[in-house]
């Protein structure tokens, strides 16, 4: 019998403090996260310093749980995954030297983990993965297309040109006066308002797979100054349901296209914005319709997580990946890919 396999991960990318050990790239064994939401809040959005604070507190008591809610020991580990990037470098750097004592002390491998594969991988704990796929990633730093043919295949087709749409949620959200993190609240003022303002669609060049929400902001803001200069009454419910439909019906037609296009076996969705209900609505619907198997993790894994760390960690480790101590924080690292 093969053995099993289990990783514990590790991610400090940004303000999520989490540990979690998975089997064999695809169960969760235990997935610990200490949030900073409440911390956070007051500033609006996440302080870096404050961040890697926090991290600091939390680290060593988020592993600690991890192992034992697994009811396993070090010496059962077969390897510690970390996220080397991108993210915020203070934040990055406590939980890299955390990973890198963690390791050196149970003579573990440790595994450097780009934070946008772990995302991706996040789809791996619920079902398997169907090669060629298309991975949508939506999140607060990031909207990318990525096909990939194998495990560890990364080809990137599109990319925001400016801002994410989880970074045009926020700002739109603090437009509205909405609390942080904003995203959440335009979603549910969206789905509820019968009536939506109209904004501009951002679909750039013919045939171009990338991204821009920056216009879409600023129509936001202008529409609000606008309407304040005529001295009219704002309906924040009609500006959050136009603003995401813009969103949601771009990526949509774009994910659409790229899928017919690269004929692909099946569409996944990750990032914190996927847990969007009108994106999720609107890609399950049209995928349907197209009859190609769409898939998008739970709510709880489309947030930062370290189960995706363990799961994308381990598929690296199966394939003979190997980092060092050496390993140091790279907040702008590309994704790529390792197999051949």
């Amino acid at each position: 019998m093969k053995k099993d396999v289990y990783i514990l991960g590790i991610e400090t990318s940004c303000d999520e403090t989490a540990a979690s050990i998975v089997k064999n790239g695809t169960v969760i064994v235990s997935n610990v996260v200490a949030s900073q939401i409440e911390s956070q809040k007051r500033f609006g959005g996440v302080v870096p310093e404050i961040a890697s604070r926090h991290h600091v507190e939390e680290i060593t008591v988020v592993i600690e749980q991890a192992l034992q809610e697994a009811q396993l020991t070090p010496a059962e580990l077969d390897a510690v995954a970390v996220t080397e990037g991108p993210g915020l470098v203070g934040a990055l750097l406590i939980g890299i030297n955390a990973a890198k004592a963690f390791a050196f002390a149970n003579s573990l491998p440790i595994i450097g983990v780009h934070h946008i594969a772990g995302h991706i991988y996040a789809n791996q704990l619920v079902e398997p993965m169907e090669f060629p796929l298309l991975a949508l990633i939506v999140s607060g730093g990031h909207t990318e297309m990525v096909i990939m043919r194998e495990h560890g295949s990364f080809e990137l087709i599109g990319e925001t040109r400016d801002d994410a749409a989880g970074e045009a949620y926020d700002k739109v959200a603090r437009v509205l006066g909405l609390p942080y993190p904003g995203g959440p609240h335009v979603d549910k003022l969206a789905l509820a308002s019968d009536t939506a303002v109209e904004f501009p669609r951002a679909w750039l060049e013919k045939d171009s797979y990338d991204f821009s929400f920056s216009g879409l902001k600023s129509a936001v803001i202008n529409y609000k100054h606008n309407l304040e200069q005529r001295g009219g009454t704002l309906d924040a419910g009609a500006v959050a349901a136009g603003f995401q439909q813009s969103v949601v019906e771009v990526i949509t037609v774009k994910a659409v296209r790229a899928a017919k296009e690269y004929q692909v076996k099946q569409v996944i969705a990750a990032g914190g914005v996927a847990a969007n209900k009108g994106l999720r609505a609107s890609l399950e619907q049209a995928f349907t319709e197209q009859g190609i198997p769409f898939s998008v993790p739970p709510i709880s894994l489309c947030t930062d997580n370290a189960a995706m760390i363990a799961a994308a960690g381990t598929e690296m480790y199966l394939s003979g990946v190997r980092g060092d101590l050496s390993m140091n924080g790279r907040p702008g690292i590309q994704l790529s890919s390792w197999s051949n």
